[in-house]
C-alpha cells in the first residue's frame, strides 16, 4: 500500500525516467549486433585447449577461418594469376594467413586464417569481399564462420522486425476483444515498449563484459513483448474489476489491484526468474548468456508492473479505463451487479464443472492427448549446430554448398589431434614420429575417414618443433549422428596411444567442438531441472501454504515440455505442419533449443498456475467447497489466462516465422508448449487433479510450516486463518 502510494505520489517521475530508458534502448539496439557471436566454445575442454594451441602457434582458428570460392579460368597460368590475386586481397584482413589452395574442377578454393574472435573477423567480411572485388576476382563468395555471422545479422535483424509486428498486431486485436475500446488498451504497449528497451538496453551494458549470443536480440524482445503484455492485462482487468462498484474510488482500486494482482504478478515473475535462470548452472558461454539476457526479462518486467503500471493506471482512472461503445469480453461479462453469477454460469466455469465432475475421466483422457503430441520425443536427437539449416540465398550459404558438393561436408570443418610434445624439437624425435605414425594409421582405418594429413614440416608442425597436428577430414556434416560418433572412437584412439613421456594429447576442431558442447549442456541438464523445480516447489509452496500444489505444478510443467518436445521432433523431423509454417526439415535440433524451451516454459507454466490457483484458494478462503473453488478460480481467470497465453503464443510465433532454424525451433516449442499448458493442461488436468485431491490440496504440516515461515493448514472444518474472508471473488487475487 505504502509502495503504491509513492508511485502515485512520484508518477510523472517514474514515467520519465521509463521513458529516458525506453529511449537508451532505442539508441542501443542497432549498436548490439557487433558485440555478438555465435561461438560454442566450451572453456577448459579438450576441444578449447587443442584450439587454443591451434590459434597460437598453428595461426589455425576454427570461428576465425575464412573459405573463398573463386571460379577459375583459363589453364595453369590462370590458377597462378588468381591465386595471387586471392593472396593479394585477404592482406586487408589483420594478421591474415592463407593455409591451403586446393583447384577442384572449375573453381579454386582458399582458405584463410585469421587470430581474430568470431565477432572480430565476421566484422572484416565485407572488407575481405570489397578487396577481392577490387583485384578483379569476379564471382567470389566468401564463406567460413565468420562470413555467416556477418550474413545472418541482417537476416535476424529482418526476422526480429517481422515477428513483433506480428505480435503487435496480435496483441491489440487480443486486447480490444478482452478489454474493449479503450484507453486501458494502450497501457500494456507501453508497459511492453518499456519492458523491451530497458532490457536492450541493459542488455547492450553487459555484451561489453560477457560473450552474448546474436540470437539474444530475437529472442529476447519477442519473449518481453509477450511477458509484458501478459503481466500487465491481468492488472489492468483487475484494476477496472475493482472500479464495477461506484462506490469505489480509483486510488482505492488501485491499491487493491496492487495487494492482490499485484502481488500475483510478482509471485509469478519470481517463477518465470527461476526457470531462466537455470541457465546459469550450464558451464557454456553460448547458453549462459541466453540465461543472462532471459533473465533480465522477468526481472524488468516486474519492476514495470510494479512502477510503471501503477502510474499509467492512475492517470488514467475511471474514465480512462471504461471502454467506449464494444465492452469487451471480460467487460462484458462484468458489467452488473450479477457479473459474478454470469462468470460462474461462462464457458469456462462449464469447463471447470465438466472436469470436476468426472475428474479421473478428465485427467485420464488429458494424459492420453498428452502422450499422443509427446511420442515422437522418442526419436529425439541434437546437434550441436547445422551449416545447411540457414536462409539458402546468402552469398556465404552458396558458397559453403559449393565447397560441401565440390570437395566434401567433412572439409568444412575437419578434426585435429593436437600434439604437445613438452618440449621444443621434440616433434623430430623418431620416437615420436612413429608414435604419431601409427595413431594416424588406426584413426585412417575407421569408418567413415576419408583422409588423415601428417607430416614433418608445415603446417604438421609448428615452427618451435614442440606441437604437432593431424588433419582428419570424414564423409558427413559438422554435428551429424555419425561425425560425432566417429569424434567418440577418435578420442577412444587417442587414450589409447602410446607416446613418450610429457606428451599430451587433445581432440579440436568443429566436430570435437561441437560435440563438447553437447555434453556440457546435456550433462548439467539434470541439475538444471532439479535445481529449478526444487527453487519453484520452495516459492509456490511458501505463496500458497500447501506442499501438495507445488508438486502438481512441477509434473504438469514437466507434462507440458515433454508435449512441446514431441511436437517439434514431429514439425522439424517428420515435417507434420512443415509445408504450411515453412520451416526446415532436419534430423536434429539445435542442441541448446530444448534446454532454453525447458527453462522458458518452465517459468510461463509456472505463471498461468499462479493466477488460477491464487484465485481457488480465494474462493476456498471464503468458505466454499473445493470444487465450487476450482470452478470460481477458473471461470474468473480462464478468459484472461487464456487471452496472455495466446499473446505469447502470438509474440513467439514471431520466431517461427524467420529463416533461422533453431529460432524455428524454439518458436513451435514455446508456441506449443503455451497453448497446451494454458489449455489441456490448466484447462482440464489441473482442476481435475485438484477435485480428486480435495483437502490435501492445502496440506502443510506443522514442521514445514515451520521451515517455510507460514501458518499450517487449519484442522478439518475449521477455517483457514491465514487468509481473510473477502466479501467479493472480485476483491482480490489475479
Amino acid at each position: 500500500m505504502r509502495w503504491t502510494r509513492g508511485v502515485v505520489r512520484w508518477r510523472f517521475l517514474v514515467i520519465v525516467l521509463w521513458l529516458a530508458a525506453l529511449g537508451l534502448g532505442a539508441w542501443s539496439s542497432p549498436r548490439l549486433s557487433s558485440l555478438l557471436t555465435t561461438s560454442v566454445s566450451v572453456p577448459g575442454s579438450a576441444s578449447a585447449q587443442a584450439n587454443q594451441i591451434l590459434i597460437r602457434h598453428f595461426h589455425d582458428n576454427v570461428e576465425g577461418t575464412f573459405t573463398v570460392v573463386a571460379p577459375r579460368h583459363g589453364g595453369p597460368a590462370g590458377l597462378i594469376r588468381l591465386e595471387h590475386e586471392v593472396a593479394r586481397a585477404a592482406r586487408v584482413v589483420r594478421h591474415a594467413t592463407l593455409t591451403e589452395q586446393r583447384a577442384v574442377g572449375s573453381r579454386l578454393f582458399v582458405t584463410i586464417d585469421t587470430p581474430l574472435s568470431l565477432a572480430r573477423a565476421a566484422a572484416a567480411t565485407p572488407t575481405l569481399r570489397n578487396a577481392l572485388r577490387r583485384e578483379g576476382v569476379s564471382g567470389a563468395l566468401v564463406t567460413g564462420p565468420p562470413a555467416l555471422q556477418y550474413d545472418l545479422t541482417p537476416v535476424l535483424a529482418s526476422d526480429l522486425h517481422r515477428g513483433e509486428v506480428l505480435a503487435l498486431v496480435l496483441a491489440l486485436v487480443l486486447l480490444l476483444a478482452v478489454l474493449g475500446l479503450s484507453w486501458a488498451v494502450v497501457v500494456p504497449f507501453v508497459v511492453a515498449l518499456a519492458t523491451s528497451g530497458t532490457a536492450l538496453a541493459v542488455l547492450y551494458l553487459l555484451a561489453h563484459h560477457v560473450v552474448m549470443v546474436l540470437y539474444v536480440p530475437n529472442v529476447i524482445e519477442l519473449i518481453s513483448l509477450g511477458l509484458a503484455i501478459d503481466y500487465s492485462l491481468l492488472m489492468v482487468h483487475r484494476f477496472r474489476t475493482q472500479l464495477r462498484d461506484p462506490t469505489v474510488d480509483p486510488a482505492t482500486a488501485l491499491a487493491v489491484t496492487m495487494a492482490s494482482a499485484g502481488r500475483t504478478v510478482v509471485v509469478s515473475g519470481v517463477a518465470v526468474a527461476i526457470g531462466l535462470a537455470s541457465m546459469l548452472l550450464v558451464p557454456v558461454p553460448f547458453m549462459r548468456s541466453l540465461g543472462v539476457a532471459s533473465l533480465i526479462v522477468p526481472i524488468v518486467s516486474l519492476a514495470a508492473a510494479t512502477t510503471l503500471q501503477p502510474a499509467l493506471l492512475s492517470l488514467l482512472g475511471r474514465r480512462g479505463v471504461r471502454a467506449i461503445g464494444y465492452r469487451g469480453l471480460v467487460e462484458r461479462s462484468a458489467a452488473s451487479p450479477a457479473a459474478s453469477s454470469r462468470e460462474l454460469s461462462g464457458p469456462w466455469a462449464r469447463v471447470a464443472r465438466g472436469a470436476t465432475r468426472r475428474p479421473v475421466t478428465t485427467l485420464l483422457g488429458a494424459l492420453v492427448v498428452l502422450a499422443g503430441l509427446g511420442y515422437s520425443v522418442v526419436w529425439f536427437q541434437v546437434t550441436p549446430g547445422s551449416l545447411t539449416a540457414i536462409p539458402h540465398n546468402l552469398p556465404s550459404a552458396r558458397g559453403l554448398a559449393l565447397v560441401r558438393a565440390d570437395v566434401g561436408p567433412g572439409f568444412v570443418a575437419p578434426l585435429d589431434i593436437v600434439i604437445d610434445t613438452g618440449a621444443a624439437h621434440r616433434a623430430a624425435t623418431p620416437a615420436q614420429q612413429r608414435a604419431e605414425l601409427h595413431l594416424a594409421e588406426t584413426v585412417l582405418a575407421l569408418p567413415d575417414v576419408l583422409v588423415v594429413a601428417i607430416g614433418p614440416r608445415a603446417p604438421y608442425v609448428d615452427p618451435t618443433g614442440r606441437y604437432e597436428q593431424i588433419l582428419i577430414v570424414n564423409s558427413h556434416d559438422l554435428g551429424a549422428p555419425a561425425t560425432q560418433r566417429l569424434v567418440a572412437r577418435v578420442r577412444a584412439d587417442v587414450a589409447r596411444a602410446r607416446f613418450p613421456p610429457d606428451t599430451h594429447l587433445y581432440l579440436g576442431g568443429g566436430p570435437a567442438q561441437g560435440v563438447d558442447f553437447l555434453h556440457a549442456l546435456y550433462g548439467a541438464l539434470p541439475w538444471i531441472i532439479a535445481v529449478a523445480l526444487a527453487l519453484a516447489y520452495l516459492v509456490l509452496a511458501r505463496a500458497f501454504r500447501s506442499l501438495v500444489i507445488p508438486l502438481l505444478a512441477v509434473l504438469l510443467d514437466l507434462a507440458s515440455a515433454a508435449s512441446a518436445y514431441g511436437v517439434l521432433v514431429a514439425v522439424f523431423r517428420f515435417g507434420v505442419g512443415a509445408s504450411w509454417l515453412h520451416t526446415f526439415h532436419v534430423s536434429q535440433l539445435e542442441g541448446w533449443v530444448p534446454i532454453f524451451i525447458f527453462a522458458v516454459l518452465f517459468g510461463l507454466s509456472m505463471d498461468y498456475e499462479v493466477f488460477i490457483v491464487a484465485r481457488v484458494r480465494e474462493a476456498r478462503a471464503r468458505g466454499a467447497t473445493t470444487r465450487d473453488a476450482i470452478v470460481e478460480g477458473l471461470a474468473t481467470t480462464g478468459a484472461v489466462v487464456t487471452s496472455a497465453a495466446v499473446i505469447m503464443v502470438g509474440a513467439v510465433s514471431g520466431l517461427v516465422l524467420g529463416h533461422v532454424a533453431g529460432l524455428q525451433e524454439l518458436g513451435v516449442g514455446l508456441a506449443a508448449g503455451v497453448l497446451v499448458d494454458a489449455t489441456l493442461v490448466r484447462g482440464l488436468m489441473l482442476p481435475s487433479a485438484m477435485a480428486l485431491l480435495g483437502r490435501a490440496n492445502w496440506w502443510m504440516p506443522r514442521p514445514a510450516a515451520w521451515l517455510l515461515h507460514v501458518a499450517p493448514s487449519p484442522p478439518r472444518g475449521a477455517h483457514d486463518p491465514t487468509v481473510r474472508p473477502t466479501s467479493s471473488p472480485h476483491a482480490s487475487g489475479a
